[in-house]
């Protein structure tokens, strides 16, 4: 019996533990042409928004990743009883700061938010989020920070061209009724075990290289 490449295609999503891009995939089944798996892949995305599906393939970070229906989401806490994504207002805002301004040193995050994001730097690196870039060709030679490839997925983004625009985050602000704390609605992987958690709390101490 021929396995169908859109089976297979199929499978091999599924089993990736992150997003495979077109090129990826291509070289994996170098038998078929391009615009072969091309067309697979789109049928694949279709079929499952078609179908109403609990799973639905989206394209993240520069590839493709199977996810469940954000949602869905709260059926899914209750199976795996972990807490949602959350972030503390400094978080976001470091975070908001280097994905919109990247390339930028630890200075200049600090001049806009005028505290120390050391401590808050330190976190977003250790949960892979950002991640230095090198160092700025000025005197002291300072890092500079960008965004990752978790970040993206994290956030079910493309690429950074899907940002939201600044009047949208405004208007998200705004509408804001939390407090300190924002929750994440995700589409979680499929893979996982449930919504992704985050630590809430971090420190403003200073902790990270200038």
């Amino acid at each position: 019996m021929v396995t169908s490449l859109k089976s297979v295609v199929e499978s091999l999503l599924f089993v990736s533990d992150a997003p495979l891009s077109l090129d990826r995939l291509c070289a994996v089944l170098e038998e078929y042409d391009r615009a072969e798996v091309r067309a697979a892949v789109a049928e694949l995305r279709e079929e499952c928004y078609r179908e109403g599906r609990g799973i639905i393939l989206e394209e993240v970070a520069g590839g493709y990743q199977f996810r469940s229906r954000p949602e869905n989401a709260d059926f899914l806490r209750r199976l795996t009883r972990v807490k949602p994504a959350r972030f503390s207002a400094s978080s976001l805002e470091t975070l908001a700061i280097i994905a919109y301004r990247q390339p930028v040193t630890r200075a200049e995050i600090e001049y806009l938010r005028g505290v120390d994001a050391g401590g808050v730097l330190k976190t977003l690196l250790e949960k892979r989020l950002i991640r230095i870039l090198g160092k700025k060709d000025i005197p002291g030679k300072p890092l500079i920070y960008g965004t990752t490839r978790e970040f993206l997925e994290l956030f079910n983004l493309k690429d950074l061209a899907g940002l939201p625009t600044l009047k949208e985050v405004s208007e998200l602000a705004a509408a804001d009724v939390c407090g300190d704390q924002r929750e994440l609605p995700l589409a979680v992987p499929a893979g996982d075990d449930g919504v992704v958690s985050r630590e809430s709390e971090e420190s403003e101490e200073s902790g990270v290289e200038s």
